[in-house]
Formats: C-alpha cells, structure tokens, sequence
C-alpha cells in the first residue's frame, strides 16, 4: 500500500502461522463459551488477552472486555484505586496488541471507549501516539486517534497544524500528515481564526506544497493536497443562483396542448396539457430552505398563491442544487403578465454545509398567454428534416440564458491571482501524467473565473488537448480523462453566445422549438445544464453517454435523441423521470439488454425491493413482465411519451414493444410505426 512491496511469506513463517492457527481456535472456542455464558471471572478475562495477543482483531473479544469492565465496575465499591486499575488493565491489553497490529480498528475503538470513561492521561496519550507513529508515521488510525485525543484536551488546532509541519517536512510521502493538514486548516479557515484568512493564507499554502511536489513529483501525497487546496480555491461558502429558467428579460409564449399558427423564432413557446410552465432556479451547490416564504412571486396570474418548490430530482433529500415550481396559467384566457421573482430577500435559503443564501437575486419576465389555434398533431418528429438555422448575429438567445451571472456578482480577485500564480508554476514543471491533469484542472478553474469576453474561452484548446494526451498515456485511467474531456469541451460550447448559437436550431414543425445539436462529438459526460435551461429539443445521438445524469435540471425538454450511444439499461434513464414535459425519445441503438443491469445503482434493487412495484393494471396482468423488464417498468410508467425508439437494442423484439404499449398508453409511435387506433 502507497508504494510498499509486499514480502512473500518464508516456509518458516508459514509454519509459525499454521501453529498460530491451532491455537487459536483452541482459545476461540474456550472463550465464546464464556461470551454467552456471561462469565466475567479472571480467569475468562485472561483468556479474553491471550485471545487478543493471538488475534488483535478479534472485535467480539473487545466487545467482551468492555462487558466485564461495565459488570466488575457494578460489583464493586466506589473506590477509585480499583476503578483505575481495572481501566489500566484495558489501555495495557491495548498497547500490547496494537504492538502485534498497529491498524487494529478494534483496539483503537477499544482504547477511546476506556478514555471516554474519563481515565488516563492525555499527555500520556499523546506520547504514547509519538511513539508509535516513529514507527508508522503515515497510519491513518494514528491520526484519527490523535485527533480524538486533542479534542479532550485544551491543545490548540494551530499547535497542531505546526505538528503536521514536523511530519511533512520529515516525509513528504506522508498522505496522512497531508489529510491532517486539511482537517485543521478547514476548521481555522471556517472560524477565520487570527492569521487564517483564506486570501493570505491558502496562497501560502500553495508555496508550502511546492516544497514536496517539486522534489518528489512522483510520489502522490503532495499532489492530493494540492487538488484540495484547488477546492478551497474553488469553492464560495455561501450558495449563489447560477441561472433560471425563465431569464431575466426574456419573453415566453404560453399556451395549451397543440401548435400556434405563426409561432415567433423571437420567443420561447411552452404548450402544456395541464396548464402549468416550470420556473426554474440552478444554485451552484445544494440547498434547502426554497420555498414561498423565501422565493416570492408578483403576477397577475391567478391560482399561484402559496407555490410549492421541490428539488430535483427528489430523492426523499429536501437539498439540491436545482428547484423547480409550477406556474398555473389558463390558456383560453389571452393576455399578457409581468412576472418578477425575487430569491432570497427573507432569510431560509441554507447550503447543505450550512452556509446562508445572502446573494438577493430578482428576475423579471414576460408571459403571453395564447389560446391554441390549431389542433394538436401527432405527427412524428423528425431529427434531420424541418430545422432552421440559427442566426448567430441575432440576440434572441440573450433573452434565452443569463450567462456569468456568478462571476459579476463575485470579486474573485485574490483567487484568480492564485490560480494564475499556480498556472505559471506548473507550467515549467516536466511533462508528467499528474503534471499534465493538475495543469488542465488549473486552466478549467482559471476559465471558470474569466467574466471578460475578450479572454473567455482561449484556454479550452489547451484544456482539450491535455485530455487527449493524458488518455494517450495512462489507459488504466482512460474513461476517467474521457469524462473530463467531455465536460470541458462542453464548458467551451456554453462559455459564450456565439460558441453556443453554432449548435443551435429552431424545429420549425413544432412552435419553433429551441433545439440544441450535440451529436457526433465523442461525449462520455452531460455537463453546463445550467446554461441549457431554456433547451426544449436536445440531438444527443452518435455519442458515448453511458446514462442521462445530469439532464433532470432541463424542465422544458421535450425531444431527446440518444441513439447509437452506450447505454446500456433503462435504469440509466433514471434521470428522465423528473423531465415531465419529455414526450419524444429515441435511446435506438444503444446496448439495452446487452448486458445485466448493475441493480446496486439505480432507482431500486430489485423488482421485489419496492412494494410499489406492479401494483398498477400492468403489473397485475402481465406480473412476468414487469418483473423482467422491470428497470424499464420503473421509467417509462413516470413518462408521458408520445413516440418513442428502441430498434437496434437487444431488448427490442415484439413482446418488450407489446410491452411498452401497455406501459405508456399515450405512446403513438414506436420505432417508427404508428400506434394502431391512432
């Protein structure tokens, strides 16, 4: 472990671990006799440490002892002599077996157990730890221990951090050192402890690290540190809004199920059965608190009073980075509304570590409530035919997504002034893998922080072709840098208007929706959804996604293609359940029913696990169905599909397809077959 070899075993140790073993179970039997017998005689105790001598990580041993301990402290009389000697006895069987394993978890748990009853002393303790870790200076049950021990005294955490010092500076290869570093910093930084200020203090952290990442640039343990210290770099504690959906100042047109006759490429156009369109709030890391009382609504439009925010997705968490209400409005009554939100103008707004929501945020939009002039067809969309081209000098998409709302909010400077210093470091550091993956996550972060448009976007070439070369040289992480290669280029489609208009279209046979291209180019990863909010018809095919993760944040999506991928079961699909407005999907020519599905990552283990399951008309009839397509089952009874593609899978054949007509009543075409009585 962290570069150790391992030894092979020598014939004579192999006999010592034989004969080892005969005594064991000798002793093993003898002393569960006593375990459940409740015998806690001297003589069952000292079986209990010849036991623990043999075999320190005998756990139901420790947990004997701690029962003997409890039951002579009863039988006996207040006396603290006697107390004590009992409690020396453990911290002594302790010693001695953490000096047969010094990563015994039992004998470390053991030995907090007998200081939390108020026994031993702490100095001791600590000398004890110094001695040990002379020996192992890296055990991670040391440190844990450590930091145990100095919460019970009145050690100060910068005495500490000082203690790391001495053990960095004596072996940069101490991972554990490094870890314990980021512990204590954490806490001083979150205090704002005298001397910890995040502006001053993370750069000198930077130059600390150097020390041990240029003169051992192979070994790992400087180099996790400095990913976290990116973090830290990174990372704003208090939460902001990225985007919403709608933006500010945009316009959107309303009406119910069916296409409007002359429908404007200048607005975004919403048709919703039920009456109601998504207003959409994208947070920069997850929150809860988002409700009426702190998001208010001022409209004219009527039934919104008390709305109800959920996260998405919902998983039984009231935190998330994006939250959704839904607007009511009534189609047969044409008019036009303000509508001006305002998030976060009375406190409740809190991020999962803590942090308040003190960023006020207000948007303003325009809503044109239409009636339908044409009835709704249900003709087949086309993903080739009936598309325009989207002019690239027109401002339409400005009032489609506010982009870089978090950086003109933020005054990054003394953060970008560290990356950039750490930019410049690594930049003469030799060609290395962990060089080359350091260097790309500095200049992704640097363009994360960029707000002025003539310099946005021009270190992405740079980014993309550190990906590359990484993929080139360590396979064994191959599908590691093939996700950040997506995810950056991603970024560089959505870091500006123009980039991102060059994949923009507007489907022209369906109230000109906004559709996004995104196929053929290699993607493994779904990333920048927050700048994609107002996308209605998404052309994912020709790609390598394995799942949709990421895509449950786009409420207006309503065409998905995700042919020829690698997905590779209908639990991968998961995310689509939370995208109500979803009506066209085609997932063809993936690998669905390839291989087994890995039922330990999705929505539910098994079909047995969920007592929900089947207990609608179609698990009643077809229950051998539902229980062998019940991945597929659990998706598509949550959508509301109207044609869906499934050909070129292993799935597909005529019993998954009479399948899936009973599943999704409303589904009207199916790989390319009208649905008969439609």
């Amino acid at each position: 472990m962290h570069g150790r070899p391992r030894n092979a075993s020598k014939p004579e140790e192999e006999a010592a671990s034989a004969a080892k073993a005969v005594q064991l179970r000798s002793l093993q039997s003898q002393f569960m006799t006593n375990h459940h017998d409740k015998i806690y005689t001297n003589e069952a105790i000292e079986l209990s440490t010849k036991l623990l001598e043999i075999n320190p990580e005998a756990y139901t041993a420790w947990n004997y002892r701690k029962l003997a301990v409890e039951d002579r402290l009863a039988r006996i009389e207040p006396d603290p002599n006697l107390v004590s000697a009992i409690l020396d006895e453990e911290l002594r069987v302790v010693e001695s077996a953490l000096r047969q394993n010094f990563k015994s978890y039992g004998a470390w748990h053991h030995r907090k157990w007998v200081l939390s009853k108020g026994h031993s002393s702490v100095g001791n303790e600590l000398r004890l730890l110094e001695k040990f870790q002379k020996l192992d200076s890296r055990n991670f049950h040391a440190w844990n221990y450590r930091r145990f021990v100095v919460e019970l005294t009145n050690r100060s955490e910068q005495d500490e951090l000082q203690y790391t010092d001495d053990m960095i500076n004596n072996n940069f290869s101490n991972y554990s050192a490094w870890h314990n570093r980021s512990v204590l910093l954490s806490s001083l930084l979150a205090q704002n402890a005298d001397g910890f200020m995040p502006n001053i203090k993370i750069p000198e952290e930077y130059d600390f690290v150097h020390s041990a990442i240029f003169t051992e640039p192979d070994d790992q343990s400087g180099w996790f540190y400095h990913l976290w210290l990116l973090d830290q770099t990174l990372n704003v504690e208090t939460p902001l809004l990225t985007s919403s959906w709608p933006s500010h100042g945009s316009s959107i047109i309303l009406s119910g199920a069916g296409c409007l006759s002359g429908s404007s490429s200048m607005f975004t156009t919403f048709c919703s059965e039920s009456g109601s369109f998504p207003l959409i709030l994208y947070f920069d890391q997850a929150v809860g608190g988002v409700s009426s009382s702190t998001v208010t609504i001022d409209s004219e439009l009527k039934g919104n009073e008390g709305l109800v925010w959920e996260p998405i997705p919902n998983k039984n968490s009231q935190v998330s980075c994006v939250w959704v209400a839904r607007l009511k409005y009534v189609s047969s009554d044409p008019c036009e509304y303000k509508v001006k939100i305002r998030v976060g103008n009375s406190p409740g707004i809190v991020s999962s570590r803590g942090y308040n929501f003190n960023a006020p945020y207000e948007f303003v939009f325009t809503a044109h409530v239409h009636d339908t002039v044409e009835d709704s067809q249900e003709g087949i969309v086309s993903w080739t035919d009936g598309f325009d081209i989207w002019d690239a000098k027109s401002k339409d998409l400005n009032s489609l997504v506010t982009l870089d709302r978090l950086n003109a909010e933020m005054d990054f400077k003394w953060r970008q002034e560290a990356i950039d210093s750490e930019v410049e470091c690594f930049g003469i550091l030799p060609d290395s893998k962990i060089g080359k993956l350091t260097l790309a996550r500095l200049l992704m972060a640097r363009e994360a922080m960029v707000s002025d448009d003539a310099v946005k976007g021009v270190h992405y070439e740079e980014i993309l072709q550190l990906y590359n070369d990484l993929m080139a040289l360590d396979s064994s992480h191959y599908q590691y840098y093939k996700d950040e290669h997506s995810k950056a280029f991603l970024h560089k489609v959505t870091s500006s208007s123009e980039s991102l208009s060059r994949h923009l279209l507007r489907y022209r046979d369906m109230n000109n929706l906004v559709c996004l291209r995104l196929n053929n180019l290699s993607l493994s990863r779904i990333a920048s959804v927050e700048k994609l909010l107002f996308v209605q018809m998404l052309d994912l095919s020709h790609n390598e996604l394995h799942s949709t993760e990421g895509l449950e944040a786009m409420q207006l999506l309503s065409c998905l293609n995700l042919s020829h991928n690698r997905i590779r079961s209908f639990s991968a699909l998961d995310s689509l359940r939370h995208v109500k407005q979803l009506k066209v999907l085609d997932v063809s020519h993936n690998h669905i029913g390839k291989h087994s599905v890995d039922t330990t990552r999705y929505l539910c283990s098994s079909p047995l696990s969920n007592s929900e399951l089947g207990q609608d008309d179609v698990g009643k009839q077809n229950p051998g169905l539902v229980t062998k397509y019940w991945d597929a089952y659990c998706v598509l009874r949550d959508l509301n599909l109207k044609q869906l593609d499934i050909a070129g899978n292993e799935i597909a054949g005529e019993e998954f397809s009479s399948f899936v007509l009973q599943v999704v009543p409303k589904l009207v075409w199916l790989d390319g077959q009208k649905k008969l009585g439609n």
